[in-house]
């Protein structure tokens, strides 16, 4: 990790600006701090504590199936992302990368999903810090969340490299909690194999249903949003040194590693679950502790929820400087573009932290089925746009520009815009409708403010030395 600490240059009040007079961040960051800030967000292990529960209830022993096809899936969207990302090593992430392939209305479209995700995900996860610290304490699920997102916010104050090493140490807590998870549901088995194919979850009155082929199509929205995070390592990428290598490797590795470190204990519960009404329950906690013994339990529990304050904080600095890159980028009246675009003393967005961190808590008061349902729609329709820009990437300049190049180009942004679209099409009808109604108000924002101010607002600017950095060794 001694990539990740470099002299310190110094304080800024402002955003440095370069030499076209766009504010830019400063490049901070190795590959290994990069990779353990990406994999912080991923959060695999209060993914897995938190988010996966909520899979086992609806889908039983098909929970694991589902992950990894939503994961199998998640690769050719990290090819897209690896791609774009190298070409487009911007901190507007997504939005930076479509609105350059596919066009300005459509990078607007693709922020506004972005921005859904990036406010929800954080007080989702924090809201299972309650659940955790029970062991120790009994408290409020929203206002243990809305304090975890508090908690967050003061850190993402903080200077970028002082937060890699304190989320690498929070990373490694939280991948010994997983570990011992698979262990223990391993060593206890109570079915085979072919129950990860069985189809199987608990239903009322004791009775076992049938998990159908439409069920799992449809929590693939939730299981596409599992390993989400690694598009993180897009929205470092103006701090990434060496973006153009560095942002590939950290993507396609990030995903690879929180692939394992929640599948396999996904497994392991499902072949370690004493019954089906245990499994489709969901109370990983009391599953480790009848394993083991409360010691056991309770260890595994802190470690979680050290991993739900970590994902805070690795959230809250990713988010902020998706905030601050729409700024920079003239998305708002020029009030609030100089606000959002204004560094503190460490280097860090800091009026963009608190309109991240701030609402983000208040989040934590609002039902979570809902948060979920419209995070899961908003992930796959940014994913769907993102798919649309890889397959526009090589024309044009961009077709000799260096970068790393997906294999299998065109057929693997083709048949993940099909699969996409189809899943989009198979979630409920509520969470289409609340997504889909913001996205319309952005639109009218797009139609009645942005595109008649097209010369002076939504000016998409890529970082001069991300475009002119030579690619050495990069295929």
């Amino acid at each position: 990790m001694t990539d990740t600490l470099r002299p310190v240059e110094t304080a800024v009040l402002d955003a440095a600006p370069t030499a076209s007079g766009s504010p830019q961040l400063k490049r901070s960051i190795g590959i290994v701090g990069g990779t353990l800030l990406t994999l912080s967000c991923v959060t695999p292990a209060s993914t897995l504590f938190v988010v996966v529960p909520d899979l086992f209830s609806s889908l039983g022993t098909a929970t694991a199936l589902t992950i990894a096809i939503g994961s199998v899936l998640c690769i050719a969207v990290a090819f897209c992302y690896s791609e774009l990302g190298t070409l487009i090593p911007s901190a507007g992430g997504e939005y930076a990368m479509v609105s350059t392939m596919a066009g300005r209305l459509a990078g607007w479209l693709v922020f506004v999903l972005s921005l859904l995700v990036v406010m929800i995900v954080p007080p989702v996860i924090a809201m299972g810090t309650a659940d955790y610290l029970a062991p120790i304490v009994h408290l409020n699920p929203s206002m243990a969340g809305a304090g975890v997102m508090l908690l967050a916010t003061l850190a993402g104050l903080l200077d970028l490299r002082a937060n890699a090493w304190i989320t690498g140490v929070f990373l490694v807590l939280e991948v010994i909690a997983a570990a011992v998870v698979a262990v223990l549901g391993f060593s206890h088995g109570e079915r085979g194999l072919g129950s990860l194919t069985s189809m199987q979850v608990a239903g009322s009155g004791g009775h076992t249903d049938t998990v159908t082929a439409m069920l799992v199509v449809s929590g693939l929205a939730i299981a596409l949003f599992i390993t989400q995070g690694f598009s993180t390592a897009v929205y470092l990428s103006e701090e990434l040194e060496n973006p153009r290598r560095n942002v590939a490797r950290t993507v396609l590795a990030t995903l690879a590693i929180s692939t394992v470190i929640i599948l396999v204990p996904v497994v392991a519960i499902t072949m370690g679950a004493p019954d089906l009404s245990a499994l489709t329950g969901g109370d990983i906690s009391s599953m480790v502790t009848a394993w083991s013994n409360s010691a056991v339990g309770t260890f595994v529990s802190l470690c979680v929820a050290l991993a739900i304050i970590n994902a805070g904080i690795v959230m809250v600095i990713q988010n902020s400087r998706v905030l601050f890159a729409s700024a920079r980028d003239k998305a708002w009246p020029e009030p609030v573009n100089r606000g959002l675009s204004r560094l503190g003393r460490f280097g860090s967005p800091w009026v963009a932290t608190l309109l991240v961190g701030v609402p983000g808590a208040l989040l934590c008061f609002v039902n979570l089925d809902t948060l979920y349902g419209v995070t899961g729609v908003s992930v796959t329709g940014m994913y769907l746009l993102v798919a649309v820009a890889a397959l526009l990437s090589r024309r044009g300049k961009h077709a000799h520009t260096s970068a790393w190049r997906m294999p299998l180009w065109p057929a693997v942004p083709v048949l993940l815009i099909g699969v996409l679209a189809y899943i989009l099409s198979q979630q409920e009808t509520g969470y289409l409708l609340w997504t889909g109604g913001i996205t319309a108000v952005a639109t009218l924002y797009w139609a009645f403010y942005l595109r008649p101010r097209r010369e002076t607002r939504w000016l998409v600017s890529i970082p001069e030395d991300g475009q002119d950095e030579a690619l050495s060794g990069v295929s």
